[in-house]
C-alpha cells in the first residue's frame, strides 16, 4: 500500500470513528464518498490518482486546522463541542493529510497538466458537493 492509499484509508476510518462518536454516521458516510473513490483509484495504481486525492487531503487538513484554531481560542471558523475522541481524530487526520499531500506531490504522473488541473478541480467540486449534501442542503435529504 502506498502513502496515498494508506493516508486515504486512515482518514476514512478516522472520519467513520467521528461519525460514530458524534452520532453523525450518515453525514460522515456521505462526506467520505469522494475519498472512497480516490482510495479505489489509488489501490488500482491509476497513475493520476494523486491528483484526485490531493484536493481531498487539502480540504480535510484545512478543516482540522480550523478545528484546532477554535479549540485553541484563536479563531471561530468552526465551533462546537469536541469529545476527546474527536480531538484525537483531528490529530490523526491532520497527520495523515500531511503525509497524503507529500505523497501526492511526490508521485509521478503521465497525465497532462490539463488533465491534472481538471481532476484536481473536479474532485474539489465533488468534495464540496458531498459536504453540501451531507448537511441536507439539497432538495433531497439523506437523514
Amino acid at each position: 500500500m502506498n502513502r496515498i492509499s494508506f493516508s486515504l484509508a486512515g482518514i476514512i476510518l478516522a472520519l467513520l470513528v467521528v461519525g460514530v462518536v458524534s452520532n453523525t454516521l450518515t453525514r460522515h458516510l456521505i462526506q467520505i464518498a469522494p475519498m472512497v473513490i480516490a482510495l479505489i483509484l489509488a489501490i488500482l495504481r491509476i497513475h493520476w490518482s494523486n491528483w484526485v486525492a490531493l484536493p481531498l487531503f487539502m480540504f480535510w487538513l484545512a478543516v482540522m486546522a480550523f478545528i484546532w484554531l477554535f479549540l485553541l481560542g484563536i479563531a471561530r471558523v468552526v465551533s462546537g463541542h469536541f469529545t476527546p475522541t474527536e480531538i484525537a481524530m483531528t490529530i490523526i487526520i491532520g497527520i495523515l493529510c500531511i503525509l497524503g499531500i507529500l505523497g501526492a506531490l511526490r508521485s509521478q504522473s503521465r497525465a497532462t497538466n490539463f488533465v491534472k488541473i481538471f481532476l484536481f478541480l473536479a474532485f474539489a467540486g465533488f468534495k464540496l458537493l458531498a459536504i453540501w449534501m451531507s448537511y441536507g442542503s439539497l432538495p433531497f435529504h439523506f437523514r
